[in-house]
């Protein structure tokens, strides 16, 4: 932007242009921002609740151990969660919210049926099962928890970023444009004071001009 715009009806009529398209970005920006904090907040209570969830679950998940525990061998234990089966079968895909691209995360982790769950029913109990199904529910926490955090940093993210391009709008574009607007105003003004001064100068000396032509005029009639 110039220091010294040209002080011209075409360069205050852009001026004005600018002005008028920096308040409806600054506007839109506002409206952004409060959609993103707004859903900020939305996720973020969520997370809380997911990670209250996921600590009753744990818990739980926890107790279940030590009951396996106190039936079954640390060795049997740990050739089970060998045998339990791994993949978790993720799909990641994301949604678009106000331009932030969220994450969802799905899962094919399901409840398996006996025979399904990657070790054997011989010789295990269903204190084992008991363990195998609540640290499933755990693991089903943390993936909905994975996604909810994540979409939460890429909100701040994006907040921020928002909320430094209102600021920047608001006190450093918009100020400086209706500055630059006024000082052309002004410049504008002050030309048009000067030509009308210049003109009514030119119209006084016409005017003598003529009036001492007309006594040039009469004063030869009169001698001849």
């Amino acid at each position: 932007m110039a220091d010294n715009p040209n002080p011209t009806r075409m360069e205050l009529l852009h001026t004005k242009a600018r002005i008028k398209l920096g308040k409806t970005g600054h506007n839109l920006l506002k409206q952004k921002r409060d959609a993103l904090i707004l859903d900020f907040f939305k996720i973020l209570k969520r997370a809380r609740d997911l990670r209250g969830e996921l600590n009753l679950k744990m818990k739980d998940a926890y107790k279940s151990l030590s009951v396996a525990h106190a039936y079954h061998t640390t060795f049997e234990l740990e050739s089970i969660a060998a045998g339990v089966e791994e993949d978790l079968g993720l799909e990641v895909k994301t949604r678009n919210v106000m331009g932030v691209r969220i994450p969802e995360i799905t899962s094919t982790i399901q409840e398996h049926k006996y025979g399904e769950r990657g070790y054997s029913v011989i010789g295990t109990s269903a204190k084992i099962d008991d363990v195998v199904e609540k640290f499933g529910e755990v693991l089903r926490i943390v993936i909905v928890l994975a996604e909810t955090e994540t979409a939460i940093r890429r909100l701040i993210k994006e907040i921020e970023k928002t909320k430094r391009r209102v600021n920047a709008l608001e006190f450093v574009v918009l100020p400086r444009l209706n500055k630059q607007k006024n000082e052309i105003s002004f410049r504008l003004e002050e030309m048009e004071r000067d030509a009308f001064v210049s003109l009514k100068v030119i119209k006084r000396r016409l005017q003598q001009e003529e009036e001492e032509q007309a006594k040039a005029r009469a004063k030869s009639e009169a001698s001849g």
